[in-house]
C-alpha cells in the first residue's frame, strides 16, 4: 500500500503543472475551490480502493492524503529555490506569497522529505497490522509545531496583509495532527509501564551514579537558559544580554517575516515548561509520562529548529538578518546542540525505560490498604 500512496501522489505533479498553465485556474478563490476538491478526491481514492479490506486504523487517510501535500510542498521548495520551474509560480502570486520566504522553503523541504517518509513508513505499519505509535507521536508533535508557527507567523509578520482564500486551508494541517496527537496519547503504550527488579535497581541509584543522566540534565539546563534568551529577545527585553545577543549573534530574531519571532515565543511559553518537567523526570522515578512526552517534543524541536537554522542561512534572507561572519561557528554550535538535547533525552528513555516505570510489587505485596489485604486473604481463605 505504501508504495501505491508514494506513486499516487506525484499525481499532484500535474495538477500543479495544470493549474500553472491555465489563467482561469489562478484565481484565489479558484485555487481555494480546487484545493478542497483535490482533497476531497484523494479521499475518495483510497476510501474506494481499500473498501475490500479497509484498514483498521483511521490515521490512514490522513496519512495517505497528506503524502499528497507533501509533494505539493516539496515541489514549492525546489521551485522557490530555482531548481525547477513551470508548477508553482502562479501559487506564489495569487496563493500563498509567503510559501517563498526562507523560513517556508525550509519548512516545506522538511515537510516534502521528512514527513513524507514518516507517512509511508507509518502506512506501512498500519497495512503490517504492526504498532507505531512512537512514530506517530513524533511525527504529531513536527506537524503541530509546522503548522502552528506557521499560521501565527504569517498572521503575526509583515505577511498578514496579503492573506488570501487559500491561507484557509493550512488549519486542516494543523487540526489533523491535533487530534492525531490526542488519538495517539490516548492508546496502549508500545511497552508496559510496570517494571520489576530491573526498574527498581535503576530507581535506587542516585543522579550522582548515573553519569548519562547527569549530562542530560545539565544539557536540558543550558537548553532552558537558551530558550529563556531568545524568548527574552523575542519579547523585545531591553536587559543588555538580549540587546548584544541579538545584534551580534541571531539578528535573524528580528527578521520582518515574523516567523523567528513567533517560533522563540513558541518555545518560550510551551517548551520551557517541557524542558523543565524532563528535568524533574530525569531525577524522579517512575515518570512513565516521560516516553511519549519526550518522543513528541523531540519531533516538534527537529522541525523548528531545522526551519529556523535553514532560514538563518538561505541566501533569501537579507544581509542585516544573517549571522555575523565572527559568530557563525558558536551560533551553529548553540542551535545544533539546542536540537539535539532532547533528541538524546527521548533516545534515553526509549532505550532504557526502567528509571521512567512503576515498580511492581514483590511477590505477597498487593499494594493495597492493610484492611483490603485484610479481606483479600479472608475471601481467598
Amino acid at each position: 500500500m505504501e508504495t501505491l500512496v508514494f506513486l499516487f501522489s506525484f499525481f499532484a505533479l500535474g495538477i500543479l503543472y495544470t493549474m500553472n498553465t491555465i489563467p482561469e485556474f489562478q484565481e484565489p478563490y479558484v485555487i481555494l475551490e480546487i484545493g478542497v476538491a483535490v482533497l476531497v478526491i484523494v479521499f475518495l481514492f483510497y476510501f474506494l480502493i481499500t473498501r475490500g479490506n479497509p484498514p483498521k486504523d483511521a490515521l490512514f487517510f490522513v496519512f495517505a492524503e497528506f503524502s499528497f501535500t507533501c509533494v505539493i510542498d516539496l515541489t514549492s521548495a525546489l521551485e522557490h529555490d530555482g531548481i525547477i520551474s513551470g508548477f508553482m509560480g502562479f501559487y506564489e502570486k495569487t496563493g500563498e506569497p509567503y510559501l517563498g520566504t526562507p523560513y517556508a522553503i525550509m519548512m516545506c523541504y522538511w515537510d516534502g522529505i521528512a514527513h513524507f517518509i514518516m507517512y509511508l513508513m507509518m502506512i506501512s505499519r498500519i497495512t503490517d497490522r504492526k504498532a507505531y505509535r512512537t512514530l506517530g507521536l513524533f511525527w504529531a508533535g513536527s506537524l503541530c509545531a509546522n503548522m502552528s508557527v506557521f499560521i501565527t507567523g504569517i498572521v503575526a509578520g509583515n505577511y498578514g496583509s496579503e492573506i488570501r482564500p487559500a491561507f484557509w486551508l493550512n488549519f486542516l494541517f494543523l487540526l489533523m495532527p491535533i487530534c492525531a496527537a490526542i488519538t495517539l496519547f490516548r492508546r496502549p503504550k508500545d511497552r508496559p509501564l510496570i517494571g520489576g527488579y530491573n526498574a527498581q535497581h535503576a530507581q535506587s541509584m542516585k543522579l550522582i551514579w548515573r553519569p548519562l543522566d547527569l549530562i542530560l540534565v545539565l544539557l536540558l539546563f543550558a537548553a532552558m537558559t537558551f530558550t529563556i534568551l531568545r524568548g527574552l529577545v523575542a519579547l523585545d527585553s531591553p536587559l543588555e544580554a538580549c540587546s548584544i545577543y541579538l545584534k551580534h549573534y541571531e539578528p535573524y530574531l528580528k527578521d520582518p517575516v515574523g516567523y523567528p519571532r513567533v517560533m522563540m515565543l513558541h518555545l518560550f511559553f510551551y517548551g520551557l515548561p517541557l524542558l523543565g518537567a524532563f528535568v524533574y523526570g530525569l531525577l524522579k522515578p517512575g515518570c512513565t509520562w516521560m516516553s511519549d512526552w519526550t518522543v513528541f517534543f523531540a519531533g516538534a524541536i527537529i522541525q523548528c529548529q531545522w526551519a529556523h537554522i535553514g532560514g538563518s542561512l538561505h541566501p533569501r534572507t537579507t544581509a542585516p538578518f544573517r549571522i555575523p561572519n565572527d559568530a557563525f561557528w558558536s551560533v551553529l554550535a548553540a542551535n545544533l546542540l539546542y536540537t539535539v538535547t532532547p533528541i538524546l533525552v527521548a533516545f534515553r528513555v526509549q532505550s532504557n525505560p526502567y528509571f521512567f516505570l512503576k515498580i511492581a510489587p514483590f511477590p505477597g505485596q498487593t499494594g493495597l490498604p492493610n484492611s483490603e489485604e485484610k479481606d483479600t486473604k479472608y475471601k481467598d481463605k
